[in-house]
């Protein structure tokens, strides 16, 4: 079995995913670092290994769904529902204002066992409006995946909620493979 972990965090550094310098997130928060992942998920080798890391943690789960929020989760979501062969969903931000008016694209029906999968998380937030959408239309989130965890709230706030929440990496770890 490859460890796609290792592989992961040997991709995320020769792709130089993580920036260190002053820079301000879309939260308007500083930070010294920056997590480049929209260039991380535009690389097939670096999705591929994630798809294989979520795909191994889920084999033995009773899924039905793996649900990716707009724009960053949509090409992790593609990925691993191709690994794993699992029927997928897309979340947009807002509902469509034509057509059929949906929020959800795929086919979410009542009682679905659902993964959802995010590219960065901070406090969780953001993933929570997804984790909202799915549950206010009848799916139920199983876990959480998140390729890199910025380890600034999102567990404390995913364990208040009771759903697992799983990083397949922190960003403690990826600084100490840096180093």
């Amino acid at each position: 079995m490859t460890d796609y972990k290792t592989k992961l965090m040997e991709l995320l550094k020769k792709d130089n995913v993580i920036k260190f310098g002053d820079f301000t997130l879309s939260s308007g928060r500083k930070s010294d670092y920056y997590i480049d992942m929209k260039k991380a998920i535009t690389e097939p080798a670096i999705l591929e290994c994630v798809a294989h890391l979520i795909t191994e943690k889920i084999q033995d789960m009773n899924i039905d769904k793996i649900a990716g929020p707009a724009l960053g989760a949509v090409p992790i979501a593609t990925a691993t529902s191709l690994i794993s062969k699992k029927p997928m969903l897309m979340i947009r931000k807002t509902k469509k204002s034509y057509g059929t008016n949906k929020q959800i694209e795929g086919e979410l029906l009542e009682n679905d066992q659902v993964i959802i999968v995010e590219d960065v998380t901070t406090t969780g937030g953001s993933l929570f409006k997804s984790i909202d959408v799915i549950e206010n239309n009848g799916g139920k989130i199983i876990e959480a995946f998140v390729i890199i965890d910025r380890q600034e709230g999102a567990q404390e706030a995913f364990e208040e909620k009771n759903i697992k929440f799983t990083p397949l990496l922190t960003i403690n770890e990826l600084k100490e493979y840096l180093k």
